[in-house]
């Protein structure tokens, strides 16, 4: 999920659907609800996602913080996640998330109606393989969840992070960004353990794929 640095006039221009990508459910839409500010990653930047994940999200434990319209954790499972776990605190995101579960038949996905942070406080019960943070870009949340992800995580995880172009650059002990994508809008990050003969790709620029438009930003 993404929301708007300024949220006020944003839920208008949300599109009503977003795409599954490829996988089991490839092509199907997912529902954008009229949640104020929520803005969704676009394809391209999610296609791109995936392509970096390539071979480590069959059989993976996700975990989908801020999962919003579900596009990155039904993507997952649709591409073969054993599991995904998705955060969800808005009731109207929430009842969409629902209801796209049943409709799709996601047996392996769990939908939880929590805030992130007070989940995440708690003592964990699971470890993930793959965690994507998204959180409201104007929150500023995106450190705080960070640094209480580690008890939480496989040791050899990684983790998506997403974030305002002009936000500031996330930090997660132990791991290293082993990938970075460029909107006009957003920067990604793609967290992997700490390996000290491996470098940093060069940061690509991803533009909107033809016919997406990207919501501008005030």
């Amino acid at each position: 999920m993404r929301r708007a640095r300024n949220g006020a006039g944003h839920a208008a221009q949300n599109a009503s659907k977003v795409r599954i990508i490829a996988g089991r459910w490839r092509g199907t839409r997912l529902e954008v609800p009229s949640v104020e500010g929520l803005r969704p990653s676009p394809d391209r930047v999610r296609e791109t996602l995936f392509n970096w994940l390539q071979g480590r999200v069959a059989g993976a434990r996700c975990l989908d913080l801020f999962a919003g319209s579900g596009a990155l954790g039904f993507e997952a499972a649709s591409r073969g996640a054993a599991e995904v776990v998705m955060i969800e605190r808005d009731p109207r995101a929430l009842a969409a998330l629902r209801a796209a579960a049943t409709r799709l038949g996601a047996d392996r996905v769990e939908i939880l109606g929590e805030d992130a942070l007070v989940w995440l406080g708690r003592a964990a019960y699971r470890r993930f393989d793959l965690v994507f943070v998204d959180p409201p870009f104007a929150a500023g949340l995106h450190q705080a969840v960070l640094d209480r992800l580690a008890p939480w995580l496989a040791p050899e995880a990684w983790v998506y992070v997403e974030t305002a172009s002009d936000g500031p650059v996330p930090s997660l002990p132990g791991r290293e960004p082993r990938r970075q994508g460029n909107t006009r809008d957003t920067r990604s990050f793609l967290f992997a353990p700490q390996d000290r003969s491996a470098t940093c790709d060069v940061a690509v620029t991803l533009a909107p794929s033809p016919g997406e438009q990207t919501p501008p930003t005030t």
